[in-house]
């Protein structure tokens, strides 16, 4: 029986907000008359890159990391000077089972976010969450999959790995973060997401209210 829930945010608990993202690559693909797919490809594998070596002393906000991929990518492209300005106001919609999940459940939860402190406890506060704790990698000053995020949270809700479930929908930064650490892992199927064949989870489902009988 699980003691405690780790539960990643974005993607997990909310939907992602994928339109700024295809604005901000579609700009920099009109003003090259490159792919947009290949633009978006590049900035996410280019800010994932540099939140992995962001980590400890070396720690950047989110909001810094994306304003410095996006213009790398753009000079890349040959668009210097055509960075969109940072994720407007306005805070992405819930999942359908975030609130039955939230309410039902039996556990501790700790939310567990590759987000900015203030951004988050924003949205949070939009949507009327409430949990027992809330580790973001500003707090962490590190990004999942490095462990400093999970361990924060361990120490938050007084648990140890083999007492938690933590529940996301990104492969490698929540299923694969979370194992290394020795965490039973719930991977949520979001928009036909599949694991890579050489990872596998504790836990498959395609809604978050399908751990509650986990959970009981």
């Amino acid at each position: 029986m699980y003691r405690a829930v780790l539960l990643d945010v974005y993607g997990t608990l909310v939907r992602d907000d994928d339109a700024w993202a295809a604005r901000a690559a579609s700009l920099i693909a009109g003003r090259s008359a490159a792919d947009p797919a290949v633009v978006a490809r590049d900035w996410d594998e280019r800010i994932w890159a540099m939140a992995d070596a962001a980590h400890g002393a070396a720690f950047r906000t989110l909001a810094d990391l994306t304003v410095s991929s996006l213009a790398r990518t753009a000079a890349l492209f040959g668009v210097p000077g055509a960075v969109p300005p940072p994720r407007p106001g306005g805070h992405p919609p819930l999942y359908a089972d975030a609130r039955p999940f939230l309410a039902a459940r039996t556990v501790p939860v700790c939310l567990v976010s590759d987000a900015d402190r203030d951004s988050l406890h924003a949205l949070l506060d939009h949507h009327g969450i409430t949990v027992e704790a809330v580790v973001t990698s500003e707090d962490a000053r590190a990004y999942k999959p490095r462990p400093e995020p999970f361990r924060m949270a361990l120490r938050r809700l007084g648990v140890t790995a083999a007492e938690v479930l933590h529940v996301g929908d990104s492969p490698a930064a929540d299923i694969a973060g979370a194992a290394a650490l020795g965490i039973a892992t719930a991977f949520v199927r979001r928009a036909g997401r599949c694991l890579p064949a050489s990872l596998t989870a504790t836990h498959t489902v395609d809604a978050l209210t399908e751990l509650l009988p986990v959970l009981a």
